[in-house]
């Protein structure tokens, strides 16, 4: 199998996707999930599956959005409700907030973390002259990135509140990978990203990127990007 190349002759950025590629924050996002759902779902569905449910229908993807999806899928629907809503009421806004305010507790408690692999390639490609970006479709993800103390690694992020003021869609629609390239002043062409939720990656492939690196959707341990050449020069990037 061909490692993924990045030819900085023909490749001027690379965009991020945070969780599961920049910051180590998937495992807590599932658990959240879980605690949220399984209090919902008692009595009505089984409980909710911190792997297979968590990558089929909720990584990756608006919030909201994925509380839609989610629930659809057991054959289940809540009213939308508001943004005032009380956290964790039977309404799409309310199990959203419950979930939000679980997981922002675990990263007030214990932190975000940034894997090496990704810092390293960072480094390197900041070293080369290349620009970077992250995108998030979390309203937390400057936050998070700020947290797992790398936001200097990148030249701009676009997160879940830029999508809101721009109304741009959440995943898969690769709006918010576009949005990046366009502050970035590239063409999509001209930019690769790399990504990890299943989402991200079919938006990607929709969006006419010049290289997509796709990283293991395995998260039992650090995510391998495997050796990305740059410029000629292999880099090592397991843990």
């Amino acid at each position: 199998m061909n490692e993924p190349v990045i030819d900085l002759t023909a490749i001027s950025a690379v965009v991020f996707d945070t969780d599961g590629v920049v910051t180590d924050t998937a495992r807590g996002h599932a658990a959240a999930w879980k605690h949220v759902f399984d209090a919902f779902l008692r009595g009505r569905s089984a409980p909710f599956d911190i792997r297979g449910d968590y990558l089929r229908h909720v990584d990756g993807r608006p919030r909201l959005d994925g509380i839609r999806t989610f629930l659809a899928s057991r054959g289940l629907s809540v009213p939308e409700g508001s943004p005032d809503d009380e956290p964790g009421a039977p309404t799409v806004h309310g199990l959203g907030l419950a979930k939000d305010r679980v997981f922002m507790e675990q990263v007030d408690k214990y932190g975000v973390a940034a894997f090496p692999a990704t810092v390293a390639l960072l480094h390197e490609l900041r070293h080369r002259g290349a620009r970077t970006a992250a995108v998030s479709a979390s309203l937390h993800g400057r936050r998070l990135v700020g947290s797992a103390g790398v936001m200097h690694l990148f030249d701009l992020m676009v997160d879940g509140n830029d999508a809101a003021l721009l109304n741009l869609p959440g995943t898969p629609d690769p709006a918010l990978f576009l949005e990046a390239a366009r502050r970035l002043d590239l063409p999509a062409a001209k930019v690769a990203v790399a990504v990890s939720a299943l989402p991200a990656i079919e938006a990607v492939g929709k969006g006419g990127f010049g290289l997509v690196v796709v990283v293991e959707e395995d998260r039992a341990a650090v995510p391998d990007l495997g050796a990305i050449e740059v410029r000629g020069r292999v880099l090592p990037l397991t843990s």
